[in-house]
């Protein structure tokens, strides 16, 4: 009999816990409609591993335990094989043309990348390894893939937090982007119209761009060459001209597919007795501190240089926004931004821009990372 309720008895308030975050993150899925291919699993993955004495995930029944959410994780996360498809996907949606037509763009996907810097000296001043500080600090890339790679290196021990946090925060771009933007800039800056001329890259060019781009690096930072490489491989299928349909599968298929399997791993972290924690809190507050930052520095950037251009070719200081790794997701928001305050304004495809250029630099960022703390944390 004593069997029969053994479930009951084995929950814990943690546990309960755990359920309101799994049912919280599958209702921003369902009912706000924010990020649902990455928050309905990571919820329903969270809700999964802290069922009691759960086969699931955990080796608390003799005789299983290698339950099948252990299995994806040893499998996908560990070997960041997960990360490293996605990227695959990620490559071959976008297109570097935006960037290419306005080059200038790229000083904004720098910029934006601030965050993850300033977030690595707080953590630091926390009391976190350096290692550790530049785990969380990757979450200001706004790029969940980078995240995992890095701290899956660094700083695995705090993998579960991190994910969770950059991927959520990642969903909640709309919410914590335009209120940062809007403190930022003034309704006359936020009108300012810019003129978008169009022409076409060279196919060459969007050829030898994602070769040149991962022989340098694996040259400067070979560490980031997994990152780099499965981003630029990717864009050159869908350049190539010659593999769209494997383009087509790597965008669509691939990329819910693995997409799904990521998800539902990263909520099979959440066990309540590793994620209630202090440290957890602070991990959460840093990284939506890193969102911020990042957010900040590229509408300060974008002001900056306002400073030293005519009237007639200033930039909308919005666009600098667009500079974290949520592609096209915070193109869209700004357009959007830009739309309310003037019926009109068109500024997407110098968003767009910017965001493919924030892209290419939270990869770049990551990269950096990888190469720069060992040096610094012998």
């Amino acid at each position: 009999m004593e069997q029969l309720f053994i479930g009951f008895t084995s929950l814990g308030w943690q546990q309960l816990v755990m359920y309101l975050v799994g049912f919280a993150l599958i209702w921003l899925a369902i009912k706000k409609g924010y990020e649902p291919m990455l928050l309905l699993p990571i919820g329903f993955g969270a809700i999964l591993v802290n069922l009691p004495l759960s086969i699931a995930g955990v080796p608390t029944v003799a005789g299983y335990e290698n339950g099948f959410l252990k299995v994806l994780f040893d499998m996908g996360i560990r070997t960041e094989l997960f990360p490293l498809l996605i990227f695959v996907a990620v490559g071959a949606m976008i297109d570097f043309g935006p960037l290419f037509r306005n080059p200038f763009m790229i000083f904004f996907g720098a910029a934006a990348q601030f965050g993850i810097f300033a977030t690595m000296l707080v953590a630091t001043m926390l009391g976190f390894s350096l290692r550790e500080a530049a785990s969380i600090g990757i979450i200001g890339a706004a790029d969940g893939p980078t995240s995992i790679f890095v701290s899956s290196l660094f700083a695995p021990n705090l993998l579960g937090p991190i994910s969770v946090a950059a991927y959520s925060y990642m969903s909640l771009v709309p919410l914590i982007q335009p209120p940062v933007i809007r403190a930022l800039t003034t309704k006359k800056e936020r009108r300012i119209h810019m003129v978008y001329h169009e022409s076409n890259a060279p196919k060459w060019l969007k050829i030898v761009f994602p070769i040149a781009v991962t022989m340098i690096s694996g040259i400067v930072a070979p560490i980031s060459v997994p990152l780099v490489g499965s981003l630029m491989f990717g864009n050159l299928i869908r350049e190539s001209g010659v593999l769209e349909r494997l383009s087509q599968t790597a965008q669509n298929e691939l990329a819910y597919l693995v997409t799904l399997l990521l998800g539902i791993t990263i909520g099979s972290s959440m066990v309540a007795a590793n994620f209630l924690t202090l440290q957890t809190l602070m991990i959460l507050a840093m990284g939506l501190v890193a969102f911020v930052f990042d957010t900040a520095g590229g509408v300060l950037f974008a002001k900056l240089v306002n400073l030293f251009l005519p009237d007639d070719r200033k930039v909308n200081p919005m666009i600098g926004a667009c500079g974290i790794s949520a592609f096209p997701m915070s193109g869209r928001i700004v357009q959007k931004m830009a739309n309310d305050e003037e019926k009109g304004n068109i500024i997407l495809m110098h968003a767009i821009g910017s965001n493919v250029s924030g892209q290419l630099g939270s990869v770049i960022a990551g990269g950096m990372v990888l190469a720069l703390v060992p040096l610094f944390a012998k």
